[in-house]
């Protein structure tokens, strides 16, 4: 089920965004999966602005989403399932989640940025709705996400921005 994460939740977050970094290791992409997962404090501020949810299978999560608000738009920063619950369909659960809330809220609809040739990545998101955008459509908030991104070096691999 998806509920609000609560702050017992955040170390288990870390862990699952741990595990979820370890498939990229087969693409040769070690960094990312040696990548630090978000800290607790970055994770308290998404959870105190309501903007963190967790799958939890009964006994604690195993997923979850982070999202925040980019130029009118829900913007997932972040979402992770566990390898042991993968191709469940708990990623899609939780970014429908997502599409409630910003529906709810008002927002235009969802932003994402992701690899885009991995295969769980931007394929997946297409599946789901999203479509890419190109430079051009990149709004100011989109922009400086990409750059924080780049300044973290994860534009080793191409990358992409999506909107559903």
């Amino acid at each position: 089920m998806i509920r609000l994460a609560v702050p017992e939740d955040l170390p288990v977050l870390q862990d699952i965004e741990r595990a979820a970094g370890e498939p990229f290791r087969a693409l040769g992409m070690a960094a990312i999966a040696d990548d630090d997962p978000p800290s607790i404090a970055a994770l308290t501020a998404f959870r105190r602005e309501g903007r963190a949810w967790v799958w939890d299978a009964g006994d604690g999560p195993v997923a979850y989403l982070l999202a925040e608000v980019v130029d009118g738009h829900g913007h997932i920063e972040q979402v992770s399932v566990h390898p042991d619950h993968a191709r469940q369909g708990i990623g899609r659960r939780l970014i429908e989640h997502a599409a409630e809330w910003a529906s709810r809220e008002g927002l235009a609809g969802l932003t994402l940025t992701t690899y885009a040739e991995v295969p769980w990545n931007a394929p997946y998101y297409a599946r789901l709705g999203f479509a890419t955008l190109d430079e051009e459509s990149l709004t100011e908030g989109l922009r400086a996400v990409r750059a924080h991104e780049i300044a973290r070096g994860l534009d080793k691999w191409p990358r992409v921005t999506m909107r559903r």
